[in-house]
């Protein structure tokens, strides 16, 4: 079995009307909830053998938060293929990863973090900024993977557990103060 882990990258600053969307940094709550997403991976022993990443400022910054927070030791690739990716770039680029990374963390961008999920398991889920989807992949080798498993009878994955920045809020039971929404 192979298990992915889509994460949509943290809140990012439109602060800067100049800057170009690639270029777009986090913003204050996206610098928070990037590490706490990191920090539950760490927690639940999910810790990525391999991440790979948007080229997108905002996603590599995540990807940089997430895999300090975790633990994760390796290099985080980063891909601009993934930037404005539709999911057949993911599918693709999944497919040609060795099988000696059994568990894999992609960063990218909506619609097609949800896509993903959605072509995976068959479910329609909404994933706001720093989601984190737990897909466990009824395969042994990334090869296997086909785009178009959510939409048959039998999805190819299943979602285990969906988390955002609100649904930790609640499970650590943190204030608003400490905790932005």
């Amino acid at each position: 079995m192979k298990t992915l882990l889509i994460l949509r990258h943290a809140k990012s600053s439109w602060h800067d009307a100049e800057l170009s969307d690639y270029d777009r940094p986090l913003n204050k709550r996206g610098k928070r909830d990037a590490p706490r997403m990191g920090k539950h991976l760490r927690q639940y022993g999910l810790i990525p053998d391999l991440i790979l990443t948007s080229s997108a400022k905002r996603a590599r910054k995540t990807a940089s938060k997430v895999a300090k927070a975790c633990g994760y030791t390796r290099k985080v690739k980063r891909l601009d293929a993934f930037y404005h990716a539709p999911p057949g770039v993911y599918f693709e680029t999944l497919q040609a990863l060795p099988d000696t990374y059994p568990r894999v963390m992609v960063i990218g961008h909506n619609p097609t973090m949800e896509q993903l999920v959605m072509n995976l398991t068959g479910q329609i889920e909404r994933m706001p900024t720093a989601a984190l989807a737990h897909i466990e992949l009824t395969i042994q080798r990334w090869e296997e993977l086909d785009f178009h498993s959510g939409l048959q009878t039998h999805p190819i994955g299943t979602l285990v557990n969906l988390w955002t920045p609100k649904t930790l809020k609640a499970m650590l039971g943190l204030r608003d103060s400490n905790f932005i929404n």
